[in-house]
Order: C-alpha cells, then structure tokens, then sequence
C-alpha cells in the first residue's frame, strides 16, 4: 500500500452493492479511506463486516435532496477532507414510452442527475478549499445510443455526460478533475436474471461487443481507481466507455 495514498478519503454512493461495492474494494485494498452511502442499511453492514476498518457505512436516502448538505458536513466532521467522490448510486424504470408517469420520469431524474448535482455541488465546495479533488460520475451505454424503454434513465445519463464537460471546465483550473465512466454489460445478479429471461437481448448484447463477453464489475472499479488517482492527473472532462467496446459495435 502506497504510504501517501493512506490519507485519501473517498466517497461512493450506492456503495453497498454491485459496481459501487466493487470500487469500493478497490479503493480500499489501495488504501483509501472510503464512506459508503446508500439506503438499504443491511447491505451497507455486510460490505462493512467484508471490508473492514477503512470501509465507513453512512445511510442516507440521496433522492431526499435537502438532506444532502447534512450528509456531506457529516463526513467533513469526522476525516476532515474529501478527496474522491464517486457519483454511483442510479435507478431506473422499464417501461414503454407512452406508459411512463411524470412521477415515474421526475423520480430517475431527480436521483440520477438533481441527486448528483447536488452531491457534487456540496464536495465541490469542499474541494475548493483543498485546491484539489477528483469527481466520476458513473453514466451509462443508455447516453451513448438508443435503448427502448428508459426514457428517463436515458435522459439522465445523457444528462450526466453533460453535467461532467461542463464541471470540468469550470473546475479543472481550481484542481478539481471531473470525468465519467460509461459501462457497458456488466455481470451483475441483475443483468444475469435479465439477460437470461430474454433470449434475444442477450444474443443482441454479445453480437455487438467485439471482445464477445460481458465485463465485470471490478472492471468499472480499475477504471474508477485510474480516474481518481495521480495516474489521470491529465485527464478531465472525458466520459470513458468500459464496455469490450460495445459502443463502437457494430
């Protein structure tokens, strides 16, 4: 472990399970001091008892926008600084276009992007002080070409792609480095059951990804680690596809 890294803190939301768990690993097995923040208080526990002491579960619900600030001030309390923060935590609704409610849309937005904004806007404000930081959004194949029947989903990741050029001008010459990671098929219990219940999606997905298989979640957590440490001190403002080329499938 990298004696100067031990002092990086790190937040990831949706920290508990899936590829936010999976980066979560990474950052730790690296050293980094890293707060979880999701809802389901059972899988924040169990990534604790799995990760350790330098795992810090926090339970907050980030589609409660006010509650944010407090959240943040919380972590700023107890390390003192934030280094990293991973924008993870992400819902969505399938259904068809026509049958999709204003409340349905407004939700996804309000915790795929309104959520981020906020998040990122209270860290940022921290980050300012340090002169230095780095933010990843996690965006989606959803922002790269059509998928039927996220509407909204889609909307917001579009969004998050927007939102991460954007900061990145404003904040790169602060110190702060903003980017993306836009992941293709990812094997997750989730992907697996849906994939498997439909035949012709799954002969879709792997017909169009060159390298032939789908990626893991530790692979989105290599390239969260490569996005938030000195490795990237160049890099700001890209949204980067993990996805065995998918997006350049044909």
């Amino acid at each position: 472990m990298n004696k100067h890294k031990k002092d990086k803190i790190a937040i990831v939301t949706g920290g508990g399970s899936g590829i936010g768990l999976a980066i979560t690993e990474k950052f730790i097995r690296e050293g980094i001091t890293t707060v979880i923040i999701g809802r389901d208080e059972k899988n924040l526990n169990r990534a604790k008892e799995k990760l350790g002491e330098h795992c810090y579960p926090l339970r907050g619900d980030l589609s409660d926008l006010a509650s944010i600030p407090e959240l943040v001030n919380t972590i700023i309390k107890q390390f003192g600084r934030i280094d990293i923060l991973v924008n993870n935590a992400g819902i969505n609704h399938k259904k068809d276009f026509t049958e999709v409610t204003d409340e349905e849309f407004q939700q996804v937005i309000n915790t795929n992007l309104t959520a981020v904004f906020v998040m990122s806007r209270e860290v940022t404000r921290h980050m300012l002080l340090q002169g230095s930081g780095s933010i990843i959004h996690i965006s989606s194949m959803a922002a790269q070409y059509g998928l039927p029947k996220v509407i909204a989903y889609s909307a917001s990741k579009t969004a998050i792609d927007g939102m991460t050029r954007a900061m990145a001008v404003e904040l790169s010459p602060k110190g702060i480095r903003v980017n993306a990671i836009a992941p293709g098929f990812i094997v997750t219990a989730m992907t697996d059951a849906a994939l498997n219940a439909d035949p012709e999606r799954k002969n879709k997905v792997f017909s169009r990804t060159p390298m032939g298989y789908m990626g893991t979640p530790d692979d989105i957590a290599e390239a969260a680690f490569f996005l938030a440490g000195d490795s990237s001190k160049y890099i700001t403002g890209v949204v980067l596809p993990v996805d065995g080329g998918n997006s350049i499938g044909f």
